[in-house]
C-alpha cells in the first residue's frame, strides 16, 4: 500500500458476517489508511449512523463497503434510505458494494445507481483498495 500523506478519516463496513467484516478490517488495518473502522451489521445500523449529527462521535466515513445480501435490510434497501439522508450526512462518500453475488442483475442494477462507485468481489483484498484508493483518492497521497 502506498503510504497516504492524509490518512482517510473513516471507513464503514456494513455487512452481517461477522467474520467477513474481521477479515476487511485486518485488510483496512494493514493498509494503514485509516485510523477508525466502523463495522456494522445491518442497513439500519448503517443509516442510523449516518443520521447522526455528532460528528465527532460518528465520523463520516469516506468510503463505505456495502454487502448486498443481508436480513432486515439488504443493500437495496440501504441504498433508498442512503439517497433520502441530506448531503452534510453523506458527505462525500466513496460507496462500494461488496459481494459474493455472482448475478449478473445485481452488477447491472449497480451500474444504474449514481451513489455507487464501484461493485467488487469479496472478500476485500489489498489490490481491490489499493486501487479503490488511487482510483478516488490520489489527492491523499
Amino acid at each position: 500500500m502506498i503510504p497516504l500523506k492524509k490518512k482517510l478519516s473513516c471507513i464503514l463496513l456494513i455487512d452481517d458476517d461477522q467474520a467477513t467484516n474481521y477479515i476487511h478490517t485486518r485488510v483496512i488495518k494493514k493498509a494503514a489508511i485509516t485510523d477508525k473502522i466502523v463495522e456494522l451489521e445491518s442497513g439500519y445500523d448503517a443509516i442510523k449512523y449516518l443520521n447522526q449529527t455528532d460528528f465527532e462521535a460518528y465520523p463520516r466515513p469516506d468510503i463505505i463497503f456495502l454487502d448486498i445480501n443481508m436480513p432486515g435490510m439488504d443493500g437495496w434497501e440501504f441504498l433508498e434510505g442512503y439517497e433520502k439522508l441530506n448531503p452534510e450526512q453523506r458527505g462525500k462518500i466513496i460507496l462500494v458494494m461488496l459481494t459474493t453475488s455472482l448475478n449478473p442483475d445485481d452488477k447491472n442494477r449497480s451500474a444504474t445507481i449514481s451513489t455507487i462507485d464501484g461493485f467488487k468481489n469479496k472478500p476485500l483484498t489489498h489490490e481491490t483498495l489499493q486501487d479503490i484508493i488511487d482510483e478516488y483518492f490520489a489527492d491523499h497521497k
